[in-house]
């Protein structure tokens, strides 16, 4: 590269000299003319300088990114958009979690979920209904309509703290996915982090249990006012209701004398209503009428072992799928009732056999006349009607 003159002054004709000179060795050096060389230089100045300009745009625009993501945070009063958007993420499933702050329950979130929320067609569907929602097209201004939670105070930034730090006492035991939490002084919106609820929603709902609540307790005060047709109905519902209630401790009182008879006089022991106080449907509780005590690890055993079994029932039948052969089915005839004709099957049209060893009847040694004959060729030997255990358990 030549060397040229200081800057802010004129070359000197030697100067002048010695720059050509000395292009004009570069350009032998790389088989160029000087004219072609000169353009090289050209080009990479310019591409220097675009290269230069494109640093400087992209900076710029990472600074106003920047500064759009810190939007500084100042508190104020709910504003009209920002109720919008905490309407819109409260009818979102956003996994919301159960968190304690200043002794008082409240819902938990994650960040990433609302953006996602943000950034869905349901959002967009909404904004068509409702035009106070802000626009969003990408992370920056996802991000942007989020803030308007914290900004107007209706979703704060959180943080797990433990709550017995620096007791004296020992480890307390926490409940599983309750936590109780602090508000941090920066409101960020990073996906890992947590935010609190503030804003509750409409509060008709409470408004109107309260209007019930006051007037429930008003005509219980005036209960001595109340007509007579009125009072007398309370008085014979109240009756009902505690005669059902005595019923009730009495059956489960007997059922429990009947189990402690039943247990030694007939083990296990038998249970009126075994579902009584199960965890099931109001008539569903009376279902059975009775029934044998059971283990409960017995029942947990039996269960296993049938969940093995169809567990291996479909594996052998997913092998013979894959095999290319047809599920094995027991080809055992069942035998009919007396009187009735056994349903036709259908045969072949050439050639039908025919049944020509008929059911003998059992020796005295346990052998048959059927089972000991040899069967002639072309005929099929029916089965004997007679079944031990071990065949009626495998059919």
């Amino acid at each position: 590269m030549p060397m040229g003159p200081p800057p802010g002054q004129n070359p000197s004709p030697e100067q002048i000299q010695m720059i050509q000179r000395q292009i004009a060795e570069a350009a032998q050096k790389e088989g160029l003319t000087i004219q072609q060389y000169v353009e090289k230089l050209k080009q990479q100045a310019m591409q220097q300088h675009q290269a230069q300009q494109q640093a400087q745009a992209q900076q710029q625009a990472a600074q106003q990114q920047q500064q759009m993501r810190q939007q500084p945070i100042t508190p104020g009063p709910p504003k009209p958009e920002a109720l919008a958007v905490a309407h819109f993420l409260r009818s979102q499933d956003l996994k919301s979690r159960t968190c304690i702050y200043q002794e008082k329950r409240r819902d938990l979130f994650r960040v990433k979920r609302a953006i996602r929320a943000l950034q869905s067609p349901v959002y967009e569907k909404a904004r068509k209904k409702n035009n106070l929602l802000p626009p969003v097209t990408d992370r920056a201004t996802a991000e942007n309509t989020f803030k308007l939670l914290p900004l107007s105070l209706l979703a704060l930034r959180v943080s797990k703290v433990d709550p017995h730090e620096g007791h004296n006492h020992g480890k307390q035991k926490r409940v599983k996915g309750l936590w109780t939490v602090k508000i941090e002084q920066q409101q960020e919106a990073h996906d890992d982090m947590h935010y609190m609820w503030l804003y509750e929603g409409s509060q008709w709902k409470n408004k109107l249990y309260a209007v019930g609540a006051l007037i429930a307790v008003f005509a219980v005060v005036m209960f001595p006012l109340w007509p007579l047709v009125l009072r007398q109905g309370v008085w014979y519902l109240s009756v009902g209701m505690t005669g059902l209630l005595g019923l009730f401790f009495a059956m489960a009182i007997f059922r429990l004398i009947l189990f402690i008879i039943t247990m030694f006089a007939t083990p296990p022991g038998l249970w009126l209503f075994p579902n009584l106080f199960e965890d099931v449907g109001f008539f569903d509780s009376f279902k059975p009428f009775w029934a044998w005590h059971e283990d409960p690890k017995e029942v947990k055993r039996r269960a296993k072992a049938k969940r093995a079994e169809k567990a291996a029932k479909r594996a052998g039948q997913a092998n013979g799928k894959a095999n290319g052969k047809p599920a094995e089915t027991d080809s055992t005839p069942t035998p009919s009732a007396p009187g009735e004709s056994a349903p036709p099957e259908s045969a072949p049209a050439q050639s039908t056999p025919t049944l020509s060893a008929p059911v003998a009847v059992e020796s005295q040694t346990g052998t048959t006349s059927a089972e000991t004959a040899p069967a002639p060729s072309g005929t099929v030997t029916q089965r004997p009607m007679h079944a031990s255990v071990e065949e009626a358990e495998d059919d």
